[in-house]
């Protein structure tokens, strides 16, 4: 009989090892003692999840400089079936290593994850300003190309990348924000349960527009603030069918079990039949929700009454 782990065992995340999203995997109590299994992409994460090679991908979504990850959020919206579960918060710093012997003036090319090297673009147009970029898939990948390549001189690692390769450290603390937050989500099918209710939850969906005219958004919109429920996050990304259409990812704070969100949710779906349920669960931060007392669960929970005896005729109409 053989010992090899099955698929539910498996978690699936950006590597090699020693990029972020392996320290956001890291916080998933689920997946300790189960196999980690190192992906290029998140394509590739998310069809490890689809086709059954692993229970769940963990996939970076945002990040609190350059905002939302669109491969991410475009991938979310071209793979049906899947439920993000759990979100987790990673700080991100970053560090210019090189080859040994490499000093920093004679650094003239950089490979560095585009997200990186967006949030260290300061630090490098002074210090190397006339440096040119080339992509890599990861943070530690960019720094493992150094020995596969001589096509980049240095590369943007994460500050632990001297525990996994031979490199040299030119600099560190090179991003532009000490602050830099990056979110990842744990992505599993939709057949999974869904979280419970926590009282510090957040929910998250694709929407299309129906049709584009004027105020065709701000209609969206009122789908939740009428029900006094906050949107953290609201970014469009184009559908690709036409210039000028949008998709829209929006993370809405509370639960799908939360009256107020599932009624803002049936809003929605009227307003646009193009609507993707990508989940509810607890937020990493933890912090409450806040809402106007008008928006409690009860509230709702007594108008639905009151409207049943209207119609049955159990219960006066005013």
């Amino acid at each position: 009989m053989s010992d090899s782990p099955s698929p539910r065992e498996t978690y699936s995340y950006l590597g090699p090892r020693g990029t972020f999203t392996e320290a956001a995997l890291a916080q998933v109590p689920e997946a300790a003692g189960a196999v980690w299994q190192s992906v290029n992409n998140v394509g590739e994460a998310l069809d490890d999840v689809v086709c059954g090679r692993s229970i769940a991908a963990m996939i970076a979504i945002e990040n609190s400089v350059e905002g939302g990850v669109s491969a991410t959020q475009d991938a979310l919206a071209r793979i049906p079936n899947l439920r993000i579960v759990g979100e987790y918060l990673v700080r991100v710093q970053f560090v210019l290593v090189a080859r040994p012997g490499t000093k920093l003036a004679d650094v003239k090319t950089v490979n560095a994850h585009p997200v990186a090297y967006a949030q260290c673009h300061l630090w490098l147009d002074a210090a190397l300003p006339t440096h040119g970029h080339i992509p890599a898939t990861s943070n530690v990948a960019a720094a493992a190309n150094l020995f596969e390549t001589d096509a980049a001189d240095a590369a943007i690692a994460p500050p632990g990348i001297t525990k996994h390769l031979d490199v040299e450290v030119l600099a560190e603390n090179i991003g532009d924000n000490d602050n830099a937050v990056t979110r990842f989500v744990l992505v599993s099918l939709n057949t999974v349960p869904l979280p419970p209710q926590t009282g510090a939850d957040k929910t998250s969906l694709i929407v299309e527009l129906p049709e584009d005219h004027p105020g065709a958004l701000l209609e969206m919109l009122e789908q939740f603030s009428t029900r006094g429920v906050n949107l953290s996050l609201i970014e469009s990304r184009p559908i690709g069918d036409a210039l000028g259409r949008y998709r829209f990812v929006i993370d809405a704070d509370g639960h799908i079990l939360d009256e107020r969100v599932a009624d803002s949710l049936l809003g929605v779906r009227r307003f646009s039949p193009n609507v993707m349920f990508l989940g509810s669960y607890p937020r990493a931060d933890k912090a409450p929700i806040e809402y106007v007392p008008r928006y409690d669960d009860n509230v709702f929970i007594e108008a639905r009454a009151w409207l049943r005896g209207v119609i049955s005729g159990d219960s006066p109409s005013s």
